[in-house]
This record gives C-alpha cells, sequence and structure tokens, in this order.
C-alpha cells in the first residue's frame, strides 16, 4: 500500500468513527483511542507535508526579485537546494 493509499485509510476510517460517534450507541473506549491515534498520525503527516512545502517555496515580488524569508533559503541550503 503506498503511503497515499495509506493516508486516504487512515482519513476514512477517522471518517467512520467520527460518524459512529454521533450515532446513539457512540464509540467505545477501544474506538476513541484508535481514533485518537489515526488523528495524531494523520495530523503528523500533514504537517510533514505543510513543511515540505514551505522549505520548496520560492518568493518572488511584483519586481521579479527573490524575498523569499532568509530563514527558508537556510533550509534549503541545509538541505542542498540553493547554491547561494
Amino acid at each position: 500500500m503506498s503511503e497515499n493509499e495509506h493516508m486516504l485509510a487512515v482519513r476514512s476510517r477517522i471518517n467512520d468513527l467520527a460518524a459512529k460517534a454521533k450515532t446513539p450507541e457512540g464509540l467505545t473506549e477501544a474506538e476513541k483511542a484508535e481514533r485518537a491515534d489515526l488523528r495524531q498520525e494523520f495530523l503528523a503527516n500533514f504537517r510533514e507535508g505543510m513543511r515540505s512545502q514551505i522549505e520548496m517555496l520560492q518568493v518572488i515580488d511584483k519586481d521579479g526579485k527573490e524575498v523569499t524569508p532568509e530563514k527558508v533559503k537556510q533550509i534549503q541550503r541545509d538541505k542542498g537546494l540553493r547554491d547561494d
């Protein structure tokens, strides 16, 4: 199973548990624990993806000059993504 397929399965299971939580029977303690674990996994994956996108960011102003924040430039240099 690819990472994307895995995360789709995680999201689907979170949604299933959310729907069940709204029913009169609610969630068992085991399901509540599973939901918490799945949420943590989903958020960690989301944060990593967002971090990766930001680290690849290059900001150009309206005059065509690069104005990428220095912190982002340094991260890119550390990862070998920049030569300057």
